[in-house]
């Protein structure tokens, strides 16, 4: 079994894996990885991999070394299994080149949008032969309420849910419909605009954050829980037989 850590901007995912099956999921503090310990007990685990978007805690340091297995921490220099052509590898989120390794893992062959709405809404192309060509980076729904009400002196701070009209008919609304049918425009043209560069393209959706989109578009679109979890999966046993 494998134990699968990815350290996000807000909290921490941790993943047992048995082959390529999510066997558990566990979410925590990003600053100390409280269910370790009892994964490990629980569960059989030869081997593991990280992947953080922020420096690793020294309570996490700690933590990893105690553990009697090895653990691969991902980085620019780990061999992947595609053809990374981004340009400043060293600046890129690990997040980002694992969920594209997941969707080519999960879609070999295929030419694929994968969009990724957490603290912030990454858009990724992998072409139908493997190669990454790298991506945009968006701000995502909670960061956009918060730099409404940071940046708005007037602006309240709203939560995602609740009525959202074409056009908001007070305050709460508008900032709502503002933001979520923002993004949902946005993710609608990203696809459309690779859709007449890839008539074949597919997307895939991962993340926190969910969305409505028009009928057209949901034959290609593929929901896909844990996939930057399951990328790393991926890239753990591709380095580690």
């Amino acid at each position: 079994m494998n134990l699968v850590i990815d350290i996000g901007n807000t909290v921490a995912k941790l993943a047992v894996f048995d082959g390529d099956e999510v066997i558990e999921v566990l979410r925590g503090s990003n600053h100390s990885l409280d269910c370790l310990t009892m994964l490990c007990n629980k569960y059989p685990i030869e081997k593991g991999i990280i992947a953080s978007v922020i420096t690793l805690s020294n309570t996490i340091k700690k933590q990893l070394a105690n553990l009697n297995m090895p653990i691969l921490e991902l980085s620019y220099k780990t061999p992947v299994p595609i053809t990374n052509l981004y340009k400043s590898p060293q600046t890129l989120g690990m997040d980002r080149l694992a969920a594209v390794v997941g969707a080519n893992y999960i879609f070999p062959g295929k030419n694929l949008l994968v969009i990724d709405a957490g603290t912030a809404l990454t858009y990724e192309f992998i072409d139908a032969k493997g190669q990454y060509w790298g991506g945009n980076i968006s701000p995502g729904i909670y960061t956009r309420f918060n730099a409404l009400n940071a940046c708005c002196e007037k602006l309240p701070l709203i939560e995602k849910n609740g009525d959202t009209p074409d056009f908001g008919y007070n305050t709460e609304t508008a900032i709502r419909s503002g933001v979520i049918k923002g993004i949902e425009f946005e993710i609608m043209g990203y696809i459309t605009l690779m859709q007449k560069k890839y008539p074949d393209l597919l997307v895939f959706l991962t993340g926190g954050d969910k969305f409505s989109f028009d009928t057209n578009l949901k034959s290609i679109i593929f929901a896909v829980r844990f996939l930057v979890l399951k990328g790393l999966n991926r890239i753990l046993n591709y380095n580690v037989k």
